[in-house]
């Protein structure tokens, strides 16, 4: 029986995504791209404007974090088909719209940055006119285009980029559960570790705030995080070129997305992890998970000294959803009472304060001087909305911003 709940619970190691469910249903098919470039580590996908036959006054959006090759089609689902027709709009304004997309969506973000950097390249090459480029990118490809056009900048290299925007990028840091990490490498002694490959691949070291390395680790700061802030650094940390522009999915007043910190988030009641259970960050020193079950245990991870940043306004992420789900399928009794918590702070997207303090990272941005910020111009959204999706009210003050 034990080998069998063993053997059940490797199966569902295996389904456990970290920003999307794996194996959900194909997205449709998006429509023919106008041209495709194959790229180092990558591809584009070229969408001409209306009535357009090449490449004119053209805005280079990059994909954000995954785990495996982009997804074209997910991509311009979710720009086209979601809240805001994004894409139709762009394309109405007779700009050509550059998808840039990753081989290996996880991999570091200074590799990746190679792929922005020829897509640009490519781009101004092709471009018809002389009108400055938009380059910008969503979540990760936010923090992959800046570091992307602060290199070229410092290499001399004319990326002709007039402004750049980051949709909702984790300029500070983005946030996953530590109980959640540590469910990760707990799942892995059944011998499949997708779900610890996702969270301890290079880009999510790069962009986690706090990393665990292991069930009995304590959080901190990856190594590959702290080398690629110096990375940056070498490279001015922002382009100076450009205007700089940044969007947030989360509120700018302050005020959180309901989820009250020590409260259980998820519970499980077997049969193969009876007793598991998570919930969400506290101040001080806190339980954060007790991990139970066919793979042993109890074990109790605990944090200290980190602020409530579950609840913390920003854009959000299903972290215990995408979990509970998972595990339901493969037959455990889950109870989520949470499945969002907040996985990109407003404060980190427009870069105006660290994650450390509990009253930096609920901040009132909307009464802040906007020199604080290392953005030129910044919008916030109305509510905490599900992380890096397309809004009417971002994605029109996006448009309205297009370099002439």
């Amino acid at each position: 029986m034990a080998d069998s709940r063993t053997e059940t619970a490797r199966k569902a190691a295996g389904s456990i995504g970290l920003v999307t469910p794996l194996g959900t249903a194909a997205a449709p098919q998006a429509p023919a791209a106008d041209e495709e470039w194959q790229l180092p580590g990558g591809s584009a996908r070229v969408y001409y404007g209306e009535g357009q036959q090449g490449v004119v006054r053209p805005v280079v959006l990059a994909d954000g974090f995954d785990l495996g090759p982009t997804d074209f089609d997910r991509l311009w689902a979710g720009l086209e088909n979601g809240r805001y027709p994004f894409v139709g709009e762009l394309r109405r304004r007779a700009r050509t719209l550059v998808l840039v997309g990753f081989d290996e969506r996880s991999e570091s973000i200074l590799r990746n940055a190679e792929t922005v950097t020829a897509a640009i390249l490519r781009t101004v090459a092709e471009q018809l006119g002389d009108t400055r480029l938009l380059v910008g990118g969503f979540s990760m490809g936010g923090l992959v285009t800046r570091y992307a056009l602060a290199k070229m900048e410092t290499q001399r290299m004319d990326h002709r980029t007039g402004v750049h925007l980051s949709f909702d990028s984790p300029h500070r840091g983005a946030w996953l559960p530590i109980g959640l990490q540590a469910f990760a490498h707990y799942l892995a002694q059944t011998g499949d570790d997708t779900h610890l490959r996702q969270i301890s691949s290079p880009a999510a070291q790069q962009m986690l705030w706090r990393y665990l390395d292991g069930v009995k680790g304590t959080p901190q700061e990856s190594p590959l995080r702290t080398e690629f802030k110096e990375r940056l650094q070498q490279v001015g940390s922002w382009p100076r070129i450009p205007m700089l522009l940044g969007v947030s999915s989360g509120r700018g007043d302050g005020v959180g997305n309901g989820v009250r910190a020590g409260a259980k988030a998820l519970t499980c009641a077997g049969p193969l992890f009876d007793g598991t259970h998570f919930l969400a960050q506290s101040q001080g020193d806190a339980e954060a998970a007790v991990l139970s079950g066919v793979l042993g245990g109890p074990h109790s991870i605990t944090t200290s000294g980190l602020a409530e940043l579950d609840g913390a306004p920003g854009g959000t992420l299903e972290s215990f959803g995408i979990l509970g789900d998972a595990l339901t399928a493969s037959g455990e009794s889950v109870d989520t009472a949470h499945r969002s918590v907040c996985f990109v702070p407003s404060v980190s997207a427009v870069s105006v304060r660290d994650l450390d303090q509990q009253e930096d990272l609920y901040t009132n941005i909307d009464s802040l001087p906007p020199e604080q910020s290392d953005l030129d111009d910044y919008l916030l959204s109305g509510s905490n909305d599900p992380h890096a999706g397309m809004t009417a009210e971002l994605g029109e003050w996006i448009l309205d911003r297009l370099p002439d």
